[in-house]
């Protein structure tokens, strides 16, 4: 035994002694217990937060629900009303955000992934996308205020493209990230069979990885259907059924907001069915996309 430790040595290696080998094995153990209970005890306490919310939605906005929720304009208190104009408002200025912002978003997210390398131009696009997904939505509100807002009235059309830029960085870093996860050795095959690299892009690299890009686009939407300060300061609300996106424009956020803190009793009911509608809707959106695209995968 002396003569393999003394050749060990001689070797440049350690001798392997069984004890340390005893104590390294049992303080891995200890530990690897100790990060599996921290983990799943963190997932429980995320989980119960989750179902905390979830019912108190339910406990409070359920009993709400009704016919004349979905069939009905706000009214003032008292009156019986629903929220016909702020669910169309909101579906309305959500889809415009991100029919503007989800093609930006993704033609920027291929730019940094595919062209821009580590050049200036891409590090400073990454550095402003970044500024912009961290950034308060309340400037993102003030900033669209003062470029489509002041001195035209507020509309539908401001609230629209408020949303679209707290789409774009998303939908960029998602599409920037999954595209870097698509092997070099699939574009390099479409190359060798005389696909240009627009195509390849196009054709191989967006279908493999359209499961994340569309995660992005969801979490987009989750973002802005809730959002309500940039809404405040470019489509402002309107009690009254409208339509027009040059006009002032209601949304489920704006309604919430108003009403929540109302002492009328019927106004705070809707303010929690309409809580429960934001998240159960962005709920039902995400199991629809995963139902989707799982025969693609």
């Amino acid at each position: 035994m002396s003569g393999v430790a003394s050749i060990a040595a001689v070797a440049g290696q350690p001798a392997r002694d069984p004890g340390v080998a005893n104590r390294l094995s049992r303080n891995r153990k200890r530990s690897n217990r100790v990060a599996t209970v921290l983990c799943i005890a963190a997932t429980v306490v995320a989980l119960a937060f989750l179902a905390s919310i979830i019912f108190t939605l339910l406990r409070l906005g359920f009993g709400g629900l009704s016919l004349t929720v979905f069939t009905s304009v706000t009214k003032p208190a008292g009156g019986n009303g629903g929220l016909l104009n702020p669910i169309v408002g909101s579906l309305i200025q959500t889809a415009i955000g991100t029919a503007v912002g989800t093609p930006i978003g993704i033609l920027v997210g291929t730019y940094l992934s595919e062209y821009a390398g580590k050049s200036i131009l891409g590090n400073a696009v990454r550095f402003v996308s970044d500024v912009l997904l961290s950034a308060p939505s309340i400037l993102i509100g003030l900033f669209i205020y003062e470029l489509f807002v002041n001195g035209r009235g507020y509309s539908g059309i401001a609230g629209g493209l408020a949303l679209s830029v707290i789409v774009i960085p998303i939908v960029v870093r998602t599409t920037e990230d999954m595209l870097k996860l698509i092997p070099t050795s699939l574009r390099e095959a479409a190359v060798a069979l005389g696909a240009p690299k627009w195509k390849a892009i196009v054709l191989i690299c967006y279908r493999a990885a359209l499961d994340g890009i569309t995660t992005g686009v969801l979490l987009a939407v989750a973002r802005i259907a809730g959002e309500t300060a940039p809404l405040l300061f470019t489509s402002l609300g309107n009690d009254n059924w409208s339509l027009a996106l040059d006009k002032p424009m209601s949304s489920l956020p704006l309604a919430i907001y108003k009403y929540a803190g109302s002492p009328a009793d019927d106004w705070v009911q809707l303010a929690w069915v309409g809580a429960l509608l934001i998240t159960f809707g962005v709920l039902a959106l995400n199991v629809v996309a995963r139902v989707a695209l799982r025969p693609r995968r």
